[in-house]
């Protein structure tokens, strides 16, 4: 056996270390495969069959992501690597799908890329890589895993900060993390696309998809009254001090913050969806101010980090992908719950959504936000 450690972490040699990559059919999971490939590695690429594309756009005749199989399926053979498709279709509709429906008409904002993260693939896929005998999985994410001093696995911010996907990841258990590898992780997109062309893969030029796989064109209204019919329900648009303002039909259709398409009018100043009350069905309304809040419950938290003392500990506190982060104290609590505290107060905070926590660019864990208590004493 070979004393050097490869480029992965393992004391042997490449063409001993069978790599199960993830390929989705896009550039980023080909360009993983390929580069591994390159280095001689034993790769196996997987691709998972998760939804009928048919069923969710309601036409006859379309694959589930069929070109996206088909894509990744291209891809392996030109690499010369054994590929298999799984049909992951019902786990994607119990723990993704479902999970997405009744989030909104509890007056939610989902998060479901990070849930089949969470499920399907980190879980699910990952213990099938090891059923195949791999050493290791490899994903297209741009985030970077490195070793502490303690020889623990921890995770970075990806090198790209427009392409980071670690927010996207926090629910990545200790477990998981030392299985998984991210190629890509050091490089930015225009470096991956590079490769893409220098390997004469069929998807260099493939753009990015910008939709959630199973709701085309974001019409996730359409797929809510599908999975559960009869869930948009007509009721009341009130003010914050419950005087009626309008009339809406579901609650689903409206989100924390929304300012248009709220259709009251007679109004002198602007008003913002401000809180969703799934059991009154009624969308609260009210001044921008009314968005504002300083401290967040979150649940289901996943910790990657050192112990939290008693007191708290400052972090840095992202509770929107696309938001920079905000200086915070974490406090953890019991049962997977944890409670945050902002320096400064934060707008349009949604239950549902996630909230992640970093130190500089390592991220520390995360959880889903459970409430956001308004500053607003008429509302909390």
């Amino acid at each position: 056996m070979s004393t050097t450690v490869n480029s992965l972490g393992f004391q042997k040699s490449p063409a001993e270390t069978r790599v199960v990559v993830a390929m989705s059919g896009g550039v980023d999971s080909s360009v993983c495969a390929a580069l591994l490939k390159e280095e001689g590695y034993d790769v196996v690429g997987i691709t998972l069959q998760l939804y009928d594309h048919g069923i969710a756009i309601q036409k006859k005749g379309a694959c589930c992501a069929g070109q996206d199989i088909h894509d990744a399926r291209r891809v392996s053979e030109m690499l010369d690597i054994p590929h298999y498709v799984l049909d992951y279709e019902n786990r994607f509709k119990e723990q993704v799908m479902e999970d997405f429906a009744d989030s909104y008409i509890k007056g939610e904002t989902p998060i479901p890329c990070v849930k089949c993260n969470q499920t399907v693939k980190f879980k699910d896929l990952l213990d099938t890589a090891k059923d195949l005998g791999a050493d290791c999985m490899a994903t297209g994410h741009y985030v970077q895993r490195s070793l502490i001093e303690n020889g623990k696995s921890t995770m970075l911010r990806g090198a790209d900060m427009g392409k980071d996907q670690s927010y996207f990841l926090f629910a990545t258990t200790q477990e998981q993390l030392d299985f998984l590898r991210f190629p890509l992780g050091h490089m930015d997109k225009a470096e991956t696309r590079r490769h893409a062309d220098r390997f004469g893969l069929i998807v260099a030029d493939k753009p990015d998809s910008q939709d959630i796989c199973f709701v085309p064109e974001g019409k996730y209204i359409s797929v809510i009254e599908r999975m559960r019919p009869g869930a948009l329900k007509a009721g009341d648009i009130v003010d914050i001090d419950g005087n009626k303002m309008g009339e809406h039909d579901g609650i689903v259709k409206y989100t924390i913050g929304q300012r248009r398409g709220l259709n009251i009018g007679g109004t002198v100043d602007p008003l913002y969806v401000v809180k969703l009350d799934p059991k009154t069905n009624q969308v609260i309304v009210g001044p921008k101010e009314a968005l504002e809040t300083s401290e967040i419950l979150i649940k289901e938290m996943n910790w990657l980090g050192e112990d939290v003392p008693e007191e708290g500990l400052k972090v840095s506190a992202k509770v929107r992908s696309t938001r920079p982060g905000k200086t915070a104290t974490l406090k953890l609590g019991k049962m997977g719950m944890a409670r945050i505290i902002l320096d400064e107060p934060e707008a349009g905070v949604a239950a549902g959504q996630a909230a992640v926590f970093y130190r500089e660019d390592r991220l520390l864990g995360g959880g889903w936000i459970n409430a956001a208590i308004s500053n607003d004493p008429r509302l909390q």
